[in-house]
Protein backbone atom coordinates (compact mmCIF):
# COMPACT_ATOMS: atom_id res chain seq x y z
CA UNK A 1 0.00 0.00 0.00
CA UNK A 2 2.64 2.46 0.99
CA UNK A 3 4.41 1.49 -2.41
CA UNK A 4 1.45 1.98 -4.44
CA UNK A 5 1.53 5.27 -2.77
CA UNK A 6 4.73 6.73 -3.28
CA UNK A 7 4.64 5.71 -6.41
CA UNK A 8 1.66 7.31 -7.46
CA UNK A 9 2.53 10.93 -6.23
CA UNK A 10 6.34 10.85 -7.31
CA UNK A 11 5.28 12.15 -10.85
CA UNK A 12 3.19 14.51 -8.76
CA UNK A 13 5.97 16.09 -7.18
CA UNK A 14 7.90 17.71 -10.07
CA UNK A 15 4.65 19.08 -11.81
CA UNK A 16 4.44 21.14 -8.35
CA UNK A 17 7.64 21.89 -7.65
CA UNK A 18 8.98 23.49 -11.15
CA UNK A 19 6.05 25.89 -11.46
CA UNK A 20 6.94 26.97 -8.19
CA UNK A 21 10.26 27.33 -8.95
CA UNK A 22 9.36 29.45 -12.05
CA UNK A 23 7.71 31.83 -9.55
CA UNK A 24 10.63 31.80 -7.41
CA UNK A 25 13.84 32.41 -9.89
CA UNK A 26 11.52 35.51 -11.96
CA UNK A 27 11.22 36.67 -8.21
CA UNK A 28 14.78 36.91 -7.20
CA UNK A 29 15.68 37.86 -10.85
CA UNK A 30 13.00 40.81 -10.85
CA UNK A 31 14.44 42.14 -7.67
CA UNK A 32 18.24 42.82 -8.74
CA UNK A 33 16.61 44.93 -11.36
CA UNK A 34 15.43 47.46 -8.77
CA UNK A 35 19.17 47.43 -7.33
CA UNK A 36 20.90 47.28 -10.87
CA UNK A 37 19.10 50.13 -12.28
CA UNK A 38 19.56 52.22 -9.68
CA UNK A 39 23.41 51.63 -9.77
CA UNK A 40 23.13 52.29 -13.55
CA UNK A 41 21.23 55.66 -13.56
CA UNK A 42 23.90 58.15 -12.92
CA UNK A 43 26.02 56.84 -16.13
CA UNK A 44 23.21 56.15 -18.47
CA UNK A 45 19.96 57.36 -19.97
CA UNK A 46 16.76 54.86 -19.63
CA UNK A 47 15.89 54.94 -23.09
CA UNK A 48 19.21 53.47 -23.90
CA UNK A 49 19.52 50.94 -20.82
CA UNK A 50 16.52 49.78 -22.27
CA UNK A 51 17.20 49.10 -25.51
CA UNK A 52 20.19 47.15 -24.92
CA UNK A 53 18.72 45.31 -22.27
CA UNK A 54 15.68 44.31 -24.72
CA UNK A 55 18.06 43.28 -27.44
CA UNK A 56 20.01 40.99 -25.55
CA UNK A 57 16.65 39.69 -24.07
CA UNK A 58 15.71 38.72 -27.61
CA UNK A 59 18.94 37.43 -29.02
CA UNK A 60 19.03 35.11 -26.07
CA UNK A 61 14.96 34.43 -26.86
CA UNK A 62 15.60 33.63 -30.11
CA UNK A 63 18.30 31.13 -29.73
CA UNK A 64 15.74 29.77 -26.83
CA UNK A 65 13.14 29.12 -29.31
CA UNK A 66 14.89 27.73 -32.15
CA UNK A 67 16.74 25.38 -29.94
CA UNK A 68 13.49 23.87 -28.00
CA UNK A 69 11.14 24.43 -30.77
CA UNK A 70 14.01 22.69 -33.42
CA UNK A 71 13.66 25.51 -35.51
CA UNK A 72 10.26 25.66 -36.18
CA UNK A 73 8.73 27.92 -33.58
CA UNK A 74 4.95 27.61 -33.40
CA UNK A 75 2.81 30.13 -35.73
CA UNK A 76 0.82 32.41 -33.55
CA UNK A 77 -2.67 33.17 -35.08
CA UNK A 78 -3.51 36.82 -35.94
CA UNK A 79 -5.70 37.63 -32.89
CA UNK A 80 -2.13 36.17 -30.71
CA UNK A 81 -0.12 37.74 -32.64
CA UNK A 82 -1.50 41.33 -31.88
CA UNK A 83 -1.89 40.09 -28.00
CA UNK A 84 1.81 39.67 -28.09
CA UNK A 85 2.62 42.89 -29.71
CA UNK A 86 0.60 44.53 -27.43
CA UNK A 87 2.02 42.78 -24.58
CA UNK A 88 5.71 42.85 -25.38
CA UNK A 89 4.99 46.87 -26.42
CA UNK A 90 3.57 47.74 -22.62
CA UNK A 91 5.18 45.21 -20.50
CA UNK A 92 8.91 45.04 -22.17
CA UNK A 93 8.97 47.84 -23.84
CA UNK A 94 7.42 50.81 -22.02
CA UNK A 95 7.38 49.58 -18.53
CA UNK A 96 11.08 49.04 -18.68
CA UNK A 97 11.40 52.97 -20.09
CA UNK A 98 9.66 53.89 -16.89
CA UNK A 99 11.05 51.38 -14.69
CA UNK A 100 14.60 53.17 -15.71
CA UNK A 101 13.65 56.12 -15.74
CA UNK A 102 12.19 56.19 -11.79
CA UNK A 103 15.65 54.61 -10.63
CA UNK A 104 17.09 57.80 -11.60
CA UNK A 105 14.77 59.61 -8.93
CA UNK A 106 13.96 57.21 -6.08
CA UNK A 107 15.80 54.61 -4.35
CA UNK A 108 15.39 51.08 -5.42
CA UNK A 109 13.12 50.19 -2.47
CA UNK A 110 10.84 52.66 -2.85
CA UNK A 111 10.42 51.88 -6.71
CA UNK A 112 9.56 48.38 -5.72
CA UNK A 113 7.10 49.39 -3.20
CA UNK A 114 5.42 51.13 -5.91
CA UNK A 115 5.04 49.07 -8.67
CA UNK A 116 4.37 46.32 -6.53
CA UNK A 117 1.05 47.87 -6.30
CA UNK A 118 0.38 46.28 -10.21
CA UNK A 119 -1.26 42.78 -9.12
CA UNK A 120 -4.00 44.83 -7.02
CA UNK A 121 -4.68 46.07 -11.06
CA UNK A 122 -4.24 42.82 -12.24
CA UNK A 123 -7.14 41.53 -9.67
CA UNK A 124 -9.27 45.12 -10.86
CA UNK A 125 -8.66 43.87 -14.47
CA UNK A 126 -9.50 40.11 -14.23
CA UNK A 127 -12.78 41.25 -13.04
CA UNK A 128 -13.21 44.19 -16.10
CA UNK A 129 -12.16 41.81 -18.93
CA UNK A 130 -12.23 37.65 -17.59
CA UNK A 131 -15.54 38.47 -15.65
CA UNK A 132 -14.61 37.59 -12.04
CA UNK A 133 -16.30 38.20 -9.62
CA UNK A 134 -15.63 41.41 -7.52
CA UNK A 135 -14.96 39.94 -4.24
CA UNK A 136 -15.60 41.70 -0.55
CA UNK A 137 -11.60 41.28 -0.34
CA UNK A 138 -10.41 42.56 -3.61
CA UNK A 139 -12.65 45.80 -2.34
CA UNK A 140 -11.47 45.86 0.97
CA UNK A 141 -7.51 45.41 -0.96
CA UNK A 142 -8.43 48.44 -3.25
CA UNK A 143 -9.07 50.75 -0.19
CA UNK A 144 -6.20 49.60 1.86
CA UNK A 145 -3.62 49.57 -0.67
CA UNK A 146 -4.81 52.90 -1.89
CA UNK A 147 -4.22 54.75 1.55
CA UNK A 148 -0.94 53.02 1.42
CA UNK A 149 0.08 54.76 -1.71
CA UNK A 150 -0.92 57.81 -0.78
CA UNK A 151 0.89 58.22 2.50
CA UNK A 152 3.54 57.04 -0.16
CA UNK A 153 2.92 60.02 -1.94
CA UNK A 154 2.78 62.47 1.51
CA UNK A 155 6.62 61.14 1.90
CA UNK A 156 6.76 63.31 -1.26
CA UNK A 157 4.69 65.76 -0.73
CA UNK A 158 7.14 66.73 2.05
CA UNK A 159 10.25 66.38 0.30
CA UNK A 160 10.78 62.67 1.40
CA UNK A 161 10.80 61.36 -1.50
CA UNK A 162 11.02 63.12 -5.78
CA UNK A 163 7.21 63.44 -7.04
CA UNK A 164 8.53 62.76 -10.83
CA UNK A 165 9.99 59.48 -9.67
CA UNK A 166 6.61 58.37 -7.57
CA UNK A 167 4.37 59.37 -11.07
CA UNK A 168 6.95 57.25 -12.93
CA UNK A 169 6.92 54.25 -10.84
CA UNK A 170 2.82 54.30 -10.55
CA UNK A 171 2.77 54.39 -14.25
CA UNK A 172 5.21 51.67 -14.50
CA UNK A 173 2.50 49.63 -12.67
CA UNK A 174 0.33 50.20 -14.61
CA UNK A 175 2.34 49.22 -17.42
CA UNK A 176 3.23 46.20 -15.67
CA UNK A 177 -0.63 44.89 -15.06
CA UNK A 178 -1.68 45.89 -18.53
CA UNK A 179 1.13 43.28 -19.93
CA UNK A 180 0.06 40.51 -17.66
CA UNK A 181 -3.53 40.69 -18.44
CA UNK A 182 -2.62 40.98 -21.96
CA UNK A 183 -0.25 37.96 -21.77
CA UNK A 184 -2.51 35.78 -20.19
CA UNK A 185 -4.49 36.46 -23.54
CA UNK A 186 -1.23 35.26 -25.42
CA UNK A 187 -0.85 32.07 -23.29
CA UNK A 188 -4.23 30.94 -24.68
CA UNK A 189 -3.09 30.06 -27.82
CA UNK A 190 0.78 29.86 -27.43
CA UNK A 191 3.50 28.44 -25.37
CA UNK A 192 5.62 30.63 -22.48
CA UNK A 193 8.64 30.60 -24.72
CA UNK A 194 7.27 31.41 -27.89
CA UNK A 195 4.87 34.31 -26.03
CA UNK A 196 7.83 35.52 -24.53
CA UNK A 197 9.88 35.52 -27.19
CA UNK A 198 7.31 37.64 -29.33
CA UNK A 199 7.02 40.29 -26.40
CA UNK A 200 10.27 40.72 -25.95
CA UNK A 201 10.44 41.05 -29.72
CA UNK A 202 7.83 43.72 -29.92
CA UNK A 203 9.26 45.38 -27.07
CA UNK A 204 12.96 45.86 -28.72
CA UNK A 205 10.85 47.48 -31.46
CA UNK A 206 9.08 49.78 -29.37
CA UNK A 207 12.05 51.03 -27.85
CA UNK A 208 14.07 51.49 -31.24
CA UNK A 209 13.64 55.54 -31.19
CA UNK A 210 16.48 55.22 -28.83
CA UNK A 211 18.59 53.06 -31.00
CA UNK A 212 20.70 56.54 -32.21
CA UNK A 213 21.29 57.86 -28.82
CA UNK A 214 22.17 54.24 -27.61
CA UNK A 215 24.91 54.11 -30.51
CA UNK A 216 26.45 58.03 -29.81
CA UNK A 217 26.55 57.24 -26.44
CA UNK A 218 28.16 53.66 -26.52
CA UNK A 219 31.89 54.67 -26.27
CA UNK A 220 31.19 56.65 -22.88
CA UNK A 221 29.18 53.56 -21.48
CA UNK A 222 31.22 51.61 -18.89
CA UNK A 223 31.48 48.20 -19.70
CA UNK A 224 30.45 47.50 -15.84
CA UNK A 225 26.93 49.26 -17.17
CA UNK A 226 26.50 47.48 -20.44
CA UNK A 227 27.38 43.71 -19.10
CA UNK A 228 24.18 45.28 -16.32
CA UNK A 229 21.94 45.87 -18.81
CA UNK A 230 22.96 41.99 -20.66
CA UNK A 231 22.08 40.74 -17.31
CA UNK A 232 19.05 42.35 -16.55
CA UNK A 233 18.42 41.19 -20.61
CA UNK A 234 19.27 37.46 -20.58
CA UNK A 235 18.21 36.70 -16.87
CA UNK A 236 14.94 38.98 -15.59
CA UNK A 237 13.62 39.90 -18.83
CA UNK A 238 14.12 36.50 -21.04
CA UNK A 239 14.46 33.80 -18.48
CA UNK A 240 12.53 35.57 -15.76
CA UNK A 241 9.40 36.19 -18.31
CA UNK A 242 9.67 32.98 -19.85
CA UNK A 243 9.81 31.10 -16.19
CA UNK A 244 6.79 33.55 -15.08
CA UNK A 245 4.85 32.77 -18.28
CA UNK A 246 5.21 29.05 -17.39
CA UNK A 247 4.15 29.57 -13.98
CA UNK A 248 0.78 31.38 -15.40
CA UNK A 249 -0.03 28.76 -16.95
CA UNK A 250 -0.19 26.26 -13.97
CA UNK A 251 -1.51 28.76 -11.26
CA UNK A 252 -4.25 31.23 -11.36
CA UNK A 253 -3.11 34.70 -12.64
CA UNK A 254 -3.96 36.35 -9.37
CA UNK A 255 -2.19 33.68 -7.34
CA UNK A 256 0.96 34.08 -9.69
CA UNK A 257 0.70 37.92 -9.35
CA UNK A 258 0.45 38.00 -5.52
CA UNK A 259 3.70 36.38 -5.55
CA UNK A 260 5.51 39.61 -6.43
CA UNK A 261 4.57 40.91 -3.05
CA UNK A 262 8.23 39.26 -1.92
CA UNK A 263 10.23 41.57 -4.44
CA UNK A 264 9.56 44.71 -2.49
CA UNK A 265 11.32 43.21 0.58
CA UNK A 266 14.06 41.41 -1.12
CA UNK A 267 14.89 45.06 -2.77
CA UNK A 268 15.40 47.01 0.49
CA UNK A 269 17.75 44.24 1.81
CA UNK A 270 19.68 44.20 -1.54
CA UNK A 271 19.75 48.05 -1.69
CA UNK A 272 20.65 48.21 1.76
CA UNK A 273 23.38 45.53 1.58
CA UNK A 274 24.66 47.06 -2.20
CA UNK A 275 23.92 50.69 -2.24
CA UNK A 276 23.31 51.18 1.19
CA UNK A 277 19.93 52.59 -0.08
CA UNK A 278 16.91 52.22 2.44
CA UNK A 279 13.04 53.84 1.63
CA UNK A 280 12.41 57.05 4.29
CA UNK A 281 10.40 55.90 7.07
CA UNK A 282 6.88 57.34 5.58
CA UNK A 283 7.31 55.07 2.20
CA UNK A 284 8.48 52.28 4.29
CA UNK A 285 5.10 52.10 6.50
CA UNK A 286 2.86 53.18 3.40
CA UNK A 287 4.04 50.35 1.43
CA UNK A 288 3.56 47.79 3.92
CA UNK A 289 0.15 49.20 4.11
CA UNK A 290 0.14 49.09 0.15
CA UNK A 291 1.48 45.29 0.21
CA UNK A 292 -1.04 44.61 2.91
CA UNK A 293 -4.03 45.11 0.87
CA UNK A 294 -2.53 43.90 -2.14
CA UNK A 295 -2.41 40.32 0.09
CA UNK A 296 -5.66 40.72 1.07
CA UNK A 297 -7.37 41.23 -2.89
CA UNK A 298 -5.62 37.81 -3.31
CA UNK A 299 -6.97 36.01 -0.90
CA UNK A 300 -10.02 35.62 -3.56
CA UNK A 301 -7.32 33.54 -6.22
CA UNK A 302 -5.99 31.49 -3.16
CA UNK A 303 -9.19 29.99 -1.76
CA UNK A 304 -10.88 29.14 -5.75
CA UNK A 305 -7.30 27.33 -6.54
CA UNK A 306 -8.20 25.12 -3.11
Amino acid sequence: MTQASTTATAPAAPRVILPLLAILAPVLMWASTFVVTRWAAPSIDPGPFALIRLIAASLTLTVLALIVHRGRPPRPTRAALGFAAAFGALWFGLYTLLFNWAGHYLDAGTVALVVNFAPLIVGIGAVVFFKEAFSRPLFAGMIISLSGIALIGVAGGVGQLAVTGLVLAFGAAILYAAGMLLQKMVLRDLDPLTTTWLGALAGTVALLPFAPAAAAGIGEISAATVWAAVYMGIGPSALGFWFWGYAMTRFPTGRVASASLAVPAVVILMSLVTLGEVPPPLAMIGGAICLTGVGLAQLRHRRRAV
